[in-house]
């Protein structure tokens, strides 16, 4: 984290800026299950374009979510892992997927 944004107030407000957007989310999701290349990161999340995928990569980075490692090859190699604090969003993430399963459940049971 080089720069130190103002963070809102409210608890939840600082959590939703960290993880905003749909595309952040299933970073995380991905990042999870470990170290991910971003052709593996952009072929898993499906319609991301390359540019929106390099622009979220670049903001989590910034946020202290990941970090970011480029192999001194041709063609350069790039992979992406969890910090721990952007590890310690899982219990946030499995929160989701516990509420997101069970709102399927009702919602198809109709």
């Amino acid at each position: 984290m080089n720069q130190k944004k103002e963070l809102p107030n409210c608890p939840v407000e600082v959590t939703l800026t960290m993880i905003s957007d749909r595309w952040k989310v299933l970073i995380l999701r991905d990042l999870m299950e470990g170290t991910r290349r971003f052709g593996e990161l952009k072929k898993s999340i499906g319609s991301i374009s390359q540019k929106v995928l390099t622009s979220n990569l670049r903001d989590m980075e910034q946020s202290g979510l990941l970090t970011r490692k480029v192999y001194p090859e041709v063609p350069p190699r790039v992979e992406y892992t969890l910090t721990e604090t952007g590890y310690s969003l899982k219990p946030v993430l499995d929160a989701m997927l516990k509420w997101g399963t069970g709102y399927k459940r009702k919602v198809n049971s109709k």
